[in-house]
């Protein structure tokens, strides 16, 4: 068993997925959290319902509002929106010295440069994603998905060294029941979820529905085509690296393997009236398009529609 110092920054669906199973595998493992879910979490653990897992209810080493109670991490996974990033970092910054590691398990492009940004000591690992989970109103977390899959990389520089950290990063999460791919191009694994969720994202948000109720749509299943391409075409222009059959590729998961009760965040935090990452999406994606001079009405159609909405 790993006898790392883990902490899990951000307790929802994300960060409350891969805290109940760290804390499931190790024993130290802390929780940064606030408020009402901090509470929750020192009276009664955090609970997880998993189509994979079954039932978790488990306790950490310590969960508390403070870094400095916290004190110094070997390894810290911020799972925060984006609108929280700066925030975060700034928090967090008792928590890390010369060797920590740190590694977003956040949405969108270019978050681990904004993290690079905010932090100037330890490593911050390239990182991605893929799990349907969610926080429901008891600060449970529901797992809707049969996978959880996390791919790291690191996009500056590749040595022994960091090779080394990747491979203590993989096996943690090994250990933790994780799947954990180390990518040798970070940034077009990082650009192939994006893709994904600036359709899957965007049109359940629109829609306001599950997996299920849109692939029964025939206009949002045209859509979502539409947005897979423009996203690609993106993209390609920025010369990231993707294959050419990526939009078949994500096509076929969302209408085939995608969970059908499955939604996403967006979705769910505009129906809540929740701050959210549109502009992360769907924002970020048109400002690049403008950049290298690529047409994206379909998703300038939904940015402007979900405006309304947020």
């Amino acid at each position: 068993m790993d006898n790392s110092k883990i902490c899990v920054v951000g307790l929802g669906g994300v960060g409350g997925y891969i805290g109940c199973m760290f804390a499931k595998h190790f024993s130290n493992v802390y929780f940064l959290a606030r408020g009402k879910r901090l509470e929750s979490i020192k009276n009664n653990g955090l609970k997880l319902y998993s189509n994979l897992h079954g039932e978790l209810n488990v306790h950490p080493k310590l969960a508390s509002d403070s870094a400095d109670e916290i004190g110094i991490m070997d390894y810290i996974f911020i799972c925060v929106k984006n609108f929280s990033l700066e925030e975060v970092c700034k928090q967090i910054k008792p928590m890390i010295n010369e060797n920590t590691v740190i590694i977003p398990l956040m949405n969108g492009v270019g978050v681990s440069e904004k993290v690079r940004k905010f932090i100037n000591d330890g490593q911050v690992v390239d990182s991605l994603i893929y799990v349907v989970s969610g926080a429901e109103k008891d600060f449970s977390i529901h797992h809707a998905s049969s996978y959880c899959k996390i791919h790291i990389g690191y996009g500056l520089e590749n040595n022994d060294e960091v090779e080394n950290v990747l491979i203590r990063i993989q096996k943690i999460l090994q250990e933790a029941e994780i799947i954990c791919k180390i990518e040798k191009d970070i940034e077009a694994a990082i650009w192939r979820k994006y893709i994904l969720n600036c359709a899957y994202n965007v049109i359940t948000a629109y829609y306001n529905a599950t997996t299920a109720e849109i692939i029964k749509n025939d206009e949002a299943v045209k859509q979502i085509k539409i947005l897979l391409k423009e996203s690609c075409a993106v993209a390609r222009k920025l010369k990231i690296n993707i294959s050419d059959d990526l939009e078949e590729e994500h096509f076929y998961h969302l209408m085939h393997n995608q969970a059908g009760e499955s939604t996403s965040s967006l979705k769910r935090d505009i129906e809540a009236g929740r701050q959210n990452e549109l502009e992360v999406f769907s924002g970020k994606l048109i400002e690049l398009a403008l950049k290298c001079q690529v047409e994206v009405p379909m998703s300038q159609f939904f940015y402007n529609e979900l405006k309304k909405k947020s």
